[in-house]
């Protein structure tokens, strides 16, 4: 099958890859916006986790050819398969991988989390298959959180209707060996990813997920393309083109070629900017406040469903509907009206101060109600990344230089440390009808 993509030009998905987005649970992503509420500030970006998923997979694909077909140069690893079936079936579970990634995101994406039940209602079997690894650092999750898009994606991979898609089409893959690309903590219940006693598993979950994954490229740019921004543009070709693959130990990590380092801090800044100017768009942002305090109240009996085929019917255009249908809240009736709260205020810092509070309480004492909301962001996950995160380095390599030693990133860069501050954006909201009063009584606080 051959899709026209905006961003990428031409992807090819095989004939069994074109069954799995034919289901209906990867069919559902097309009624998932990728953005959310942001169409409200950007209008353009009504595109959707379904053409971003497939296009993470194309990427992976690219991604897996060019780091290992490319030909030895200088100290740089380059590894022979033992034979073309492996290689194959590794690069197929990798594109699937990317493919389902995001398979289990709820309506208007991460937002509607508040609403998902407890984790042990959705009985995901395949948790109970923890590495021992994680186990022993005392990281294994708790049954009794409440469940997120990534637990329904493992649900809906290992245990739904797209289960029997996946087996029946790549009979030489298991469910289980998808998930273990999308979680890093499910053991791998064979030697599926190592061939000649080299272990490719952490590259694979490295490109899925990591500072230099497909999932990013593909999202940047598309992001960008779609709400008419230059923040996201980044060269991907020259960072796909630099991507190889360095050993430690009989395990394969993903290194990037040194002459591509500026790229990589180009990268890193582009996401950064688009948290700032786009992801934290002060009219997204509030929309999201007004739905958390819809379906954080008393009267809202929107709630995500535990059994994963109801799930499947569970959209933007299901939860928009549900808001339409509301009588009486506040907060569904402005969602509903487009009648969201006004930026009143909007503070930048690169810490947590106390100013925004301030006005808050004095607002409020004057009988203006508030919405304060905080947006926080940091370059990198490198600052606070889980200890599976930190145990798969990335390296930067050098092909003209013999005698380098490959390091791992955070060493050739100081980019992590110029950025290491949580840039902070607090903003204070308040009715439309109360705005002007709200901004004379503002005149009169003294700072």
């Amino acid at each position: 099958m051959e899709i026209r993509d905006p961003v990428h030009g031409t992807i090819i998905l095989s004939d069994s890859e074109v069954h799995v987005i034919d289901s209906p649970e990867f069919q559902r992503l097309r009624s998932i916006k990728q953005l959310g509420f942001s169409e409200f500030s950007f209008p353009a970006a009504t595109h959707n986790r379904y053409l971003h998923s497939i296009g993470v997979c194309h990427l992976a694909g690219r991604a897996f050819d060019l780091i290992f077909n490319s030909a030895v140069q200088g100290n740089v690893y380059n590894f022979s398969f033992s034979s073309e079936k492996v290689k194959s079936r590794l690069r197929q579970c990798f594109r699937l991988a990317a493919l389902l990634h995001d398979v289990g995101h709820g309506p208007l994406s991460h937002v509607t989390e508040e609403v998902m039940p407890p984790l042990k209602e959705l009985n995901v079997q395949v948790y109970a298959h923890r590495s021992q690894a994680i186990y022993q650092l005392g990281l294994a999750e708790k049954n009794n959180r409440k469940a997120n898009h990534e637990d329904y994606t493992i649900k809906y991979i290992t245990d739904s209707p797209l289960t029997e898609v996946l087996k029946q089409q790549f009979p030489d893959i298991e469910p289980r060996h998808i998930v273990c690309l999308i979680d890093k903590t499910i053991a791998s219940p064979d030697d599926f990813f190592i061939d000649q006693g080299i272990d490719f598993r952490p590259i694979l979950s490295q490109l899925v997920s990591s500072e230099l994954d497909v999932d990013r490229m593909d999202y940047l740019e598309r992001d960008s393309y779609f709400c008419g921004t230059n923040y996201g543009n980044i060269d991907v070709e020259w960072l796909l083109s630099n991507l190889k693959a360095h050993p430690v130990n009989n395990q394969i990590y993903l290194a990037l070629n040194r002459r591509a380092l500026y790229t990589f801090d180009d990268f890193l800044l582009s996401r950064h900017h688009m948290n700032l100017m786009v992801y934290f768009h002060h009219k997204g942002i509030i929309y999201e406040e007004m739905l958390i305090r819809y379906l954080e109240s008393e009267d809202c009996d929107f709630r995500l469903p535990a059994n994963i085929n109801e799930y499947t019917h569970y959209n933007d255009y299901h939860l928009f509907e549900h808001i339409a249908h509301v009588k009486n809240n506040p907060w569904a009736k402005r969602i509903a009206r487009r009648s969201p709260y006004r930026n009143l205020i909007e503070l930048h810092n690169v810490s947590d101060v106390q100013r925004p509070q301030r006005i808050q309480q004095f607002l409020e004492s004057e009988n203006v109600e508030c919405i304060l909301a905080s947006s926080r962001v940091r370059l990198s996950k490198y600052h606070t990344s889980s200890p599976e995160d930190k145990a798969l380095p990335i390296y930067v390599v050098d092909q003209y230089d013999r005698w380098e030693k490959p390091v791992p990133i955070e060493q050739s860069t100081k980019i992590f440390k110029a950025y290491e501050d949580v840039r902070v954006i607090d903003r204070v909201y308040v009715a439309p009808e109360n705005y002007d009063r709200a901004l004379e009584l503002l005149a009169k606080l003294q700072f």
